[in-house]
């Protein structure tokens, strides 16, 4: 993930928060559409900033941190012995 989609799936879960705080949702149904809502809202700031960018925001790549997974492996295997 780049750090843009980061920041829109931050920006869909503290609407879906903030919505809920407002709504209060009852059962699974009542969450779904808060969640919907709050996904709707990172979806409209993604379309436009695409819009202005005339580009996806959106990428394939994976941005992990590799090197740091195979030391915290190597950590791991050291402290099993």
């Amino acid at each position: 993930m780049t750090r843009i989609e980061e920041l829109l799936s931050d920006l869909g879960e503290e609407a879906t928060k903030e919505l809920a705080k407002e709504y209060n949702p009852y059962g699974l149904e009542e969450n779904k559409t808060i969640a919907r809502m709050g996904g709707n809202t990172a979806k409209v700031a993604r379309k436009d900033l695409e819009n202005k960018l005339n580009r996806s925001v959106i990428t394939s790549n994976n941005n992990l941190n590799y090197k740091y997974i195979k030391e915290l492996d190597n950590q791991k295997s050291k402290k099993d012995f």
